[in-house]
């Protein structure tokens, strides 16, 4: 998919954030129906860790991933605590983005 498709794509998708006390998780919606899900633990007061990225398989291709992985990244700049990124597909990203690599 080129970029023009996958950000007309997912300018339709809403991605949510549930925040518990030592887990949380992101969360990729298209129309009410969930196209991903990003887990992540606490890891004392400043740092997360990505442990899982799963996209649902209608909706592999479109970039769905990467969006959940930039959600994190914007919630550490927010809250100015760092990522460490143990699921491979988040591993990845920042492998592949050096200017996501800040919160690390």
């Amino acid at each position: 998919m080129d970029n023009l498709l996958e950000d007309t794509y997912l300018s339709y998708m809403k991605i949510e954030q549930f925040d518990r006390d030592s887990k949380g998780f992101f969360k990729a919606l298209e129309m009410d129906k969930e196209a991903g899900r990003m887990t992540y633990s606490w890891a004392g007061e400043d740092r997360i860790i990505i442990d899982h990225t799963e996209v649902n398989p209608e909706f592999k291709g479109k970039g769905v991933g990467k969006q959940l992985v930039l959600a994190a990244v914007d919630f550490a700049r927010q809250k100015k605590i760092s990522i460490i990124p143990l699921c491979t597909f988040a591993k990845s990203v920042f492998e592949r983005n050096e200017e996501l690599r800040d919160v690390l």
